[in-house]
């Protein structure tokens, strides 16, 4: 009889158990239109028509709970320029742990924080969400591992390594537990719905550090917590699918623009082919822009067609030389030079040619064939950058800082910074490794580069 009670008992407690880990699991509701009662409202916050209406600086504050691992999921939409934020694993004041992003305004002059970041360390450039249309956002913390998602899709993946880099400014930005702030820095931002599932204790920790970037030597994260743009303007799938890109993206912490090569004998050849890649770009978490190839790209795609990417970009490597040959830089065979310095002056005065064409963005800046790379600081005198500084400024243009030819040189690039020219970072890849922008980075530091001196696209989609 007592080994069947014991039995029973032992039964009990095992149920007991299965319900409490699978209570412990189970969504928890934190609005679902009816009352805000869970939350404390501070600012403009109204109940209308079933949503929860948070304006300008307004925030709500979850009043109950103390989350450590959880997935946190919000129905929402920005309307016109509304942007805010949802801080998690911080206190009653939102004065710790981390901030994500809702912000889809393309024309915040902040451009690089938008929907889906993980603000400070994992900036996005790119909202995969449109102002004025609702979106799911999930935010999910196991053990140190955050994962934000937009629509069911990955945007951000981030592991919290054992040694962070913060700034003094973002000192308290650490997992640890508990609560949730929802801001509107700015405009409305309209909730239909909120809950939280929580988590069990994650057991794979260690393994999470070990994958972990080793903050303490990272350049990314410091550009991250400085609030400077961490783009890679120049990068094509070669060797690499968009879906790796991404994949990649959201490992290293750097957004990429793709750029396709379009011109005679290249991958895109005219207008169509232009529309068939747009398309098949919707919805994908990058810029898009557009390299155009040879001299002839301006007559060969339509202005309109060119206007759907954000930006345009060319570079000054091909060209008809001085006896009528078919000249491309970097393609030894096809570079004659009987005289240095005349052909290096030619080369000068087609990159001053080339900024007539319709582009934004002039890459692979100041390229010298083979035969002259060895000597690059000696050709690039004084007054034949300030020729093409002086072209880049009257015509507007943006001046590459390209990773694969370490490109421009300093005294270049402080040129251009002191003549006001805006700066762009590009990989220009041949393959699907293309590093971690390390000349672009060396190059800010040294020139003393700001967020404010890079270029800012025109995100039309």
């Amino acid at each position: 009889m007592k080994k069947m009670l014991l039995h029973m008992l032992f039964l009990m407690l095992i149920v007991t158990g299965m319900e409490s880990c699978s209570d412990n699991q189970s969504p928890r509701s934190l609005f679902q239109g009816k009352d805000s009662d869970q939350w404390t409202s501070r600012g403009n916050v109204t109940l209308d028509n079933q949503l929860l209406v948070l304006n300008d600086e307004a925030s709500i504050t979850l009043k109950k709970g103390n989350f450590e691992n959880f997935e946190l999921n919000v129905t929402a939409r920005t309307v016109d320029k509304g942007k805010g934020s949802i801080a998690f694993h911080t206190d009653q004041e939102g004065a710790k742990g981390y901030q994500v992003s809702i912000n889809n305004d393309n024309e915040s002059p902040v451009w690089w924080t938008k929907t889906g970041s993980l603000l400070a360390v994992r900036n996005l450039t790119k909202s995969i969400v449109k102002t004025n249309e609702w979106f799911d956002l999930q935010i999910r913390v196991n053990g140190k591992k955050i994962t934000v998602f937009l629509n069911g899709f990955p945007v951000v993946e981030y592991t919290e390594p054992a040694q962070p880099y913060r700034t003094a400014h973002n000192a308290a930005q650490l997992l640890s537990a508990g609560t949730f702030v929802i801001r509107s820095s700015e405009g409305t931002i309209e909730i239909k719905s909120i809950s939280v599932t929580p988590l069990n204790d994650n057991d794979e920790i260690t393994k999470q550090l070990e994958a972990a970037i080793d903050e303490t030597t990272d350049p990314v994260i410091r550009l991250h917590q400085e609030n400077f743009p961490v783009l890679d303007y120049h990068v094509h799938l070669k060797g690499i699918t968009a879906d790796q890109v991404a994949t990649r993206s959201r490992q290293l912490g750097i957004n990429y623009a793709l750029a396709p090569n379009c011109g005679i004998g290249f991958p895109i050849t005219n207008d169509a082919e232009v529309l068939e890649y747009l398309d098949a770009m919707k919805g994908q978490p990058f810029i898009q822009a557009m390299q155009g190839e040879g001299r002839e790209w301006p007559s060969t795609f339509s202005k309109e067609v060119r206007d759907r990417f954000d930006y345009v970009f060319t570079d000054a490597m091909t060209f008809t030389d001085t006896k009528g040959r078919r000249t491309r830089l970097w393609i030894p065979k096809e570079v004659f030079v009987e005289d240095e310095q005349a052909y290096m002056d030619l080369i000068v005065q087609k990159i001053v040619d080339v900024m007539q064409e319709p582009m934004d963005v002039y890459v692979n800046p100041t390229f010298l064939p083979e035969v002259m790379s060895d000597r690059y600081d000696s050709f690039w005198t004084e007054a034949r950058m300030d020729k093409v500084i002086a072209a880049m400024v009257s015509t507007g243009k943006v001046l590459e800082i390209n990773n694969r030819y370490k490109i421009p040189n300093q005294a270049f690039i402080q040129k251009a910074k002191d003549a006001g020219l805006k700066f762009t970072f590009g990989t220009n890849n041949a393959d699907g490794d293309f590093g971690k922008l390390e000349y672009c980075i060396k190059m800010k530091e040294l020139c003393g580069l700001t967020a404010a001196d890079m270029y800012k696209p025109i995100i039309k989609d």
